[in-house]
């Protein structure tokens, strides 16, 4: 982005106070990992949203001192290295903050298979603010992004470590004031960083409502992952919502049948839209509180049943690659995406 038409898009969303903490990304074609940059082209097959860890106790309770890291390691381990077997070579980890977000852990993991692992910034909206720390309905989206940029720029929690998306989640529409603000702070955060807005959200109308407030602060609607996407049933909402410019994320697919996520990704391809449709699990979830971590899902179901499915209906090896390599790497480029 050039500087002057940079300055003008801060300047119109209260941004002065933070441009001179703001460096733009100057690598090309690239995804960040828990260990650094990677090229687009080097990412390999992709699952784009899935979980090692979870904690569902709430934003006042989780602690990393409620599991211990080395069990967490010893049962997660065997479930990444099927995925490296099975041809996948870039992971997705999408739990944010205050959920469970564990970036040494990650990166330990990186280390041990070799998968290239990404994590996240943001916040969890979702089920009435129960995910937030209390200053999230306190402060502004200015305040929240000059935090989510600082991890940008910094690394996470002293780590060094960087996002390489931002994660964030709403309520079904009407979406909450305090929900609004975290859209409104990806927004200003997607403008100083490039980093993607992959929101949970569902149902269509939070989709659009989302889109409405990117697109109020100049981000492009092809910065947003609209995250299960599958559990809206109009299929003419989904074309909709992808018309736009916005990524389709069907990504349940551990939980869901076959059948049913051929159907949603042929009714966007028969009309044009394969290339903005992104494929995953939403599996592991190892649940702290849980004895043992409870039933851990492994990531194989697309490999498994999904792909020999499209393959028996027609698709061929390129719209697979564009499935599970081009479309994710193109949607989680570090490059920022504004309205001209």
């Amino acid at each position: 982005m050039h500087r002057r038409h940079f300055l003008t898009t801060t300047a119109a969303l209260g941004l002065s106070s933070l441009l001179p903490a703001i460096t733009m990304p100057e690598r090309k074609d690239y995804l960040q990992t828990v260990t650094g940059p990677v090229d687009s082209d080097k990412a390999g097959w992709i699952m784009e949203h899935e979980h090692v860890l979870v904690d569902f106790i709430g934003a006042d309770k989780v602690s990393r001192s409620r599991y211990n890291p080395d069990e967490v390691f010893e049962k997660v381990l065997p479930y990444l290295q099927e995925l490296k077997k099975l041809g996948f070579t870039t992971f997705v980890e999408c739990t944010p903050q205050y959920l469970g977000r564990d970036v040494i852990l990650l990166k330990r993991f990186s280390e041990a298979t070799n998968l290239k692992i990404i994590t996240n910034t943001g916040l969890y909206g979702t089920q009435n603010g129960k995910y937030l720390p209390e200053y999230a309905f306190k402060e502004t989206p200015e305040q929240l992004a000059k935090r989510w940029i600082n991890e940008w720029q910094n690394g996470i929690e002293g780590t060094g470590i960087k996002p390489g998306f931002i994660k964030i989640s709403v309520d079904k529409a009407p979406i909450k004031d305090f929900q609004r603000n975290l859209v409104k702070a990806a927004a200003i955060t997607h403008l100083a960083t490039g980093l993607t807005i992959a929101s949970h959200t569902g149902e269509a109308a939070a989709a659009f409502e989302q889109l409405e407030i990117l697109k109020a602060g100049g981000v492009h609607p092809s910065a947003f992952i609209w995250v299960h996407a599958q559990n809206e049933k109009d299929p003419q909402k989904h074309l909709q919502v992808v018309k736009q410019g916005a990524w389709a994320s069907y990504d349940g697919a551990a939980w869901g049948e076959p059948q049913r996520y051929f159907k949603l990704i042929d009714n966007l391809k028969k009309n044009g839209y394969l290339n903005q449709i992104l494929l995953s699990h939403d599996a592991g979830w190892y649940r702290v509180g849980e004895p043992g971590g409870g039933d851990f899902k492994g990531f194989t179901t697309i490999s498994e049943k999904l792909i020999p499915l499209l393959k028996n209906k027609g698709y061929d090896d390129a719209d697979i690659e564009k499935l599970l390599r081009v479309n994710p790497a193109e949607a989680l480029e570090i490059k920022v995406r504004k309205i001209k």
